[in-house]
């Protein structure tokens, strides 16, 4: 049913989160766990509102203030966004939200009525409870990728994975100059010690929040055995075949999770 687009939520989801660069006219489609504060601070230098990354954290309050207008994503000169492996993304939520109970957390703690065990959940519980209709797309750092698309196709489509060597195309074309904010968020991985010993599915945060105080954290791949990685590779799905049609497999941590298309 055609409705008026200020009515079309799923456009007016996307569309908010397509940020515009204004000395350029550049689009960029703000994806969270996908080098978003990096872009987002970058960005933010870009338009002028803070002048170092000393201000970095203006960030948080202001997701939506380069929200894209309709002319804006119409006249754009370059629209770009960065996508990731939906595995590693997230593995990468629940290390870093999750573990860290921030407030995400607590948003899925009231979510799943009040019935998360705090100490004892693990990475296979919490896909439990993000499966469930209600939930995979109740936070934004575990929605699907595909629902931040506005457009049916980007002038540019990068991968975090490749993120360090594309970073020259993106300011040449964009017009921004890239500053790497994973020094003052520390919410990756990029700072801690890989462990690869073993599978961390069923660890629960307790122990996961004591590996990181002691400054180490499961490989994302850890996180996962068989039959997590096919669960997790059904519901995120189309974000697998998004990500392997513009890059191919060799960066999705589980390749085999992509499912051919029936012709």
């Amino acid at each position: 049913m055609n409705v008026g687009l200020g009515a079309n939520e799923a456009h007016g989801f996307a569309a908010g989160h397509a940020l515009v660069c204004y000395p350029t006219n550049a689009v960029y489609t703000f994806i969270p766990k996908n080098a978003c504060s990096t872009m987002r601070v970058s960005l933010a230098m870009a338009n002028g509102c803070i002048e170092g990354v000393e201000d970095w954290t203006w960030i948080h309050p202001n997701n939506r203030t380069f929200s894209a207008s309709l002319r804006e994503l119409v006249t754009a000169n370059f629209t770009f966004v960065i996508l990731r492996c939906p595995h590693a993304r997230l593995a990468s939520v629940f290390l870093d939200k999750i573990v860290s109970k921030t407030p995400e957390f607590w948003a899925l703690y009231r979510l799943e009525g009040d019935q998360l065990d705090e100490h004892g959940l693990t990475f296979r519980q919490f896909v439990d409870a993000i499966a469930r209709q209600e939930s995979l797309r109740a936070n934004i750092h575990w929605r699907p990728q595909e629902d931040f698309l506005v457009y049916e196709a980007y002038d540019a489509y990068y991968a975090l994975e490749q993120f360090g060597s594309a970073v020259g195309e993106i300011e040449r074309k964009s017009g921004m100059d890239i500053t790497d904010a994973r020094p003052l968020t520390r919410h990756g991985t990029d700072q801690v010690e890989l462990v690869t010993d073993e599978c961390h599915a069923d660890t629960p945060l307790s122990a996961l929040a004591e590996m990181k105080r002691e400054g180490r954290a499961p490989a994302h791949a850890c996180l996962y055995d068989a039959a997590l990685a096919e669960r997790v590779g059904a519901l995120y799905q189309a974000d697998i075949q998004i990500y392997a049609e513009r890059f191919g497999t060799a960066d999705l941590l589980f390749p085999t999770s992509l499912i051919a298309r029936k012709e």
